[in-house]
């Protein structure tokens, strides 16, 4: 009977017996267990694969990681995990071991050297083996491609807020702040790293924006736009060109403003209706008649900017004596300057049974305000 036995390419000595499926097709596998014997087999052992150091580039502004070619956001108090992860995919284990278990004990040695101590054991050819390997983690502090766009005042938008005949008021200046915070915020969440506002300063005539990319400053144009109402052009300015040699444009996008805020009561020229109050400037003027109470919209022609012009503001309204209600179109009242009694129109929001309403003397004459509670429920539902 003849010995079914392999020898050892190395040393000549006997290895175990050939498993079943090595008998079957006569011939050894590549890397298994009895390619070679015991002893010529662990001379040639490495448990794990670890490199010599590994360095961790950190962004010093932001704390953002650097993982390949991408900077990555990580959130860290510190850079222990973040050394553990890089020091985890560094990291390479034999494959013929089995059962494999490690553990690391980061060692701080300064404030950018983290030694991390790891322990290794497993099972190969049904023997326990373990190791330990200790990799030092270097933080690089640097600068991020964001930061460093930011530090460098790069923008590739400008977003300018101005309105028609008027300079904005602090609630829209205000409020286009927070849009375009509300943008750039909405971007990051979605792991966006290159959303961010460059710089955002008011002006005499308004308030200037500057953003990272021309898809924010789109974005911040129109919903500013969509809130307040009023326009949005937009041109291209060549700055630079790009290592290829390719055009690199800056895009302003200029928002234009109605010249009339709901609040505002204006007089429309060539009507003889009666002033309105400004309920909406979006889409086209909207608003309400204080002679009879009607609504009123521009024609479509008009826009937000029909030609009228401004008597006041609904917090110019003072309130006076109700003294009397002639009929169902007018009513009696004090005049708030000369306490004259003055008989004036009633629109259909004057409650008869009121002691005082509010008025707005103008040019335009005494005219009663709707009561503003009332008039912002009626705006919103408009």
């Amino acid at each position: 009977m003849s010995d079914s036995r392999a020898f050892c390419p190395r040393c000549g000595g006997q290895v175990p017996e050939r498993p079943p499926d090595d008998e079957a097709t006569g011939s050894l596998r590549p890397s298994a267990s009895v390619d070679l014997c015991r002893s010529c087999y662990f001379d040639d052992f490495e448990f794990v694969d670890a490199p010599d150091d590994l360095t961790v580039p950190v962004c010093g502004r932001c704390g953002a990681v650097k993982k390949g070619e991408r900077w990555v956001d990580v959130d860290a108090v510190d850079y222990t995990d973040v050394a553990i992860d890089a020091v985890s995919e560094a990291l390479g284990v034999h494959v013929d071991v089995e059962d494999v278990a490690w553990q690391v004990e980061p060692e701080h040695v300064d404030q950018n050297t983290i030694r991390m101590h790891c322990h290794f054991t497993g099972v190969v050819r049904d023997e326990p083996v373990s190791e330990e390997v200790v990799v030092p983690v270097t933080i690089a502090r640097g600068t991020c491609t964001r930061c460093g766009r930011i530090a460098g005042d790069y923008y590739a938008s400008l977003v300018q807020l101005r309105a028609a005949d008027r300079t904005p008021s602090a609630e829209e200046l205000a409020r286009t702040k927070e849009i375009a915070n509300e943008v750039v915020a909405d971007m990051e969440a979605t792991g966006d790293r290159n959303a961010f506002v460059t710089e955002m300063g008011e002006v005499d005539a308004g308030l200037d924006v500057k953003v990272s990319t021309t898809k924010i400053g789109k974005k911040i144009a129109y919903k500013v736009v969509e809130e307040f109402g009023g326009t949005v052009t937009d041109s291209e300015t060549l700055v630079t060109e790009d290592e290829d040699g390719n055009e690199v444009y800056r895009v302003t996008f200029a928002i234009r403003l109605p010249p009339y805020t709901p609040g505002d009561v204006v007089d429309l020229a060539d009507d003889d209706d009666g002033p309105v109050l400004v309920r909406s400037a979006r889409g086209n003027l909207k608003g309400v008649r204080l002679t009879s109470g009607g609504r009123y919209e521009a024609a479509h022609e008009d826009g937000v900017s029909p030609d009228a012009r401004k008597l006041g503001t609904q917090e110019d309204g003072v309130e006076t004596t109700l003294v009397t209600v002639e009929d169902e179109h007018a009513i009696q009242v004090l005049d708030p300057e000369t306490y004259e009694a003055k008989t004036i129109a009633r629109p259909d929001y004057v409650d008869p049974d009121a002691e005082t309403v509010r008025v707005l003397k103008s040019r335009a004459g005494l005219h009663v305000l709707p009561d503003q509670q009332t008039d912002e429920r009626a705006s919103d539902g408009g």
